[in-house]
C-alpha cells in the first residue's frame, strides 16, 4: 500500500495554525486567542454596584455626659467643703449666738366681750431683747406683735425697728389691742367663763447682722412666748397679769428658699 498523504500545517507569525491549501485559521481569522464564556466572578463584578464609603458616625455622647456629671459632682463637693471651712473659721473667730427675748411685764388693761360676741382688749407689753455677742450687731426691722388665748387672736401691735449693739439688752414697750373684734359664739362663751386668760405672745420680724463693715441679708425671726396668765376680775376691767414660772420665749429662724420657708 502506498503512503497516504496528510496535509501539512504550519503556524503563522501570530502563533495560529494554518492548513495547507486554505487560508482559514483556527481562531476564526481574528489572529487572537479563542474566546471563552465569562466566569461567575466576572458576571458578579459587572452587576455589583460601586462601593461607596459610609459617612463618619458622630461620636457617642454618653461618655461626654458621664464626664461632665463627674466634674460637676466634684465641683459641688469642693464648694461644700470650702463653705464648711469658711463657716468653721467664722464660728471660731466670732462665735455667733442667736438673740434672746423675754417678757418683762404684761398688763391686761381692757378685756371686754359684748353680748354680740365683740371683743375689745388692750394689753400693755414690755419685752426685753438681749444680744449676747461681742462682735456681732443685730439690725431689726419693725416687729409685728400678735396676742393669742388658746388660739384665739385677741390683739395686735408692733415695736419700731431698732439696732442692737454688742452685749446689749434693749427694752421694748408696745400696746397690743383689738377694737370690737368679732368672735365665734363658742370662743366668746369660753373666754367669758374664764377667770384667768392664758396668753401667748407671737413676735415676727426680719433681722440682719453687722460685723465690721459687712452687713448680711435680713432673714426672718419668730419669737414665741407662752406660759403667761392674765387675771380678769369681775367689775374691774384692768387687772395685772404677770409671767408665771413656766413662761418661756423661743427664738426660731425663718429661712426662705424659693417658695419654702424653714
Amino acid at each position: 500500500m502506498g503512503d497516504r498523504p496528510y496535509p501539512s500545517s504550519n503556524r503563522n507569525a501570530n502563533g495560529a495554525r494554518t492548513l495547507n491549501g486554505g487560508g482559514a485559521t483556527t481562531n476564526g481569522g481574528s489572529g487572537g486567542p479563542p474566546p471563552f464564556p465569562a466566569t461567575k466572578a466576572q458576571q458578579y463584578s459587572a452587576t455589583r454596584p460601586l462601593y461607596r464609603p459610609l459617612p463618619p458616625q458622630p461620636p457617642r455622647r454618653r461618655g461626654c455626659c458621664c464626664a461632665c456629671c463627674l466634674w460637676l459632682t466634684l465641683l459641688l463637693i469642693a464648694l461644700i467643703f470650702l463653705a464648711a471651712i469658711a463657716a468653721g473659721v467664722f464660728y471660731v473667730l466670732y462665735h455667733p449666738q442667736r438673740p434672746s427675748f423675754s417678757v418683762e411685764s404684761l398688763r391686761l388693761s381692757a378685756f371686754n366681750i359684748t353680748s354680740s360676741n365683740l371683743l375689745t382688749s388692750r394689753i400693755d407689753l414690755t419685752v426685753s431683747a438681749r444680744n449676747p455677742n461681742r462682735k456681732v450687731i443685730f439690725l431689726y426691722d419693725d416687729v409685728a406683735i400678735s396676742a393669742y388665748s388658746d388660739g384665739v387672736d385677741i390683739g395686735e401691735g408692733s415695736f419700731p425697728a431698732f439696732v442692737q449693739g454688742t452685749e446689749n439688752t434693749t427694752v421694748l414697750k408696745a400696746t397690743v389691742s383689738s377694737s370690737r373684734r368679732s368672735l365665734e359664739p363658742g370662743e366668746a362663751v369660753d373666754l367669758t367663763k374664764r377667770k384667768k386668760v392664758s396668753l401667748e405672745i407671737d413676735l415676727e420680724t426680719k433681722a440682719g447682722v453687722k460685723i465690721g463693715g459687712f452687713k448680711s441679708k435680713r432673714i426672718g425671726i419668730r419669737v414665741l412666748c407662752d406660759g403667761i396668765e392674765g387675771r380678769v376680775a369681775k367689775g374691774n376691767p384692768a387687772a395685772a397679769a404677770t409671767s408665771s414660772a413656766n413662761a418661756r420665749c423661743q427664738v426660731k429662724l425663718r429661712i426662705k428658699i424659693w417658695n419654702w420657708t424653714f
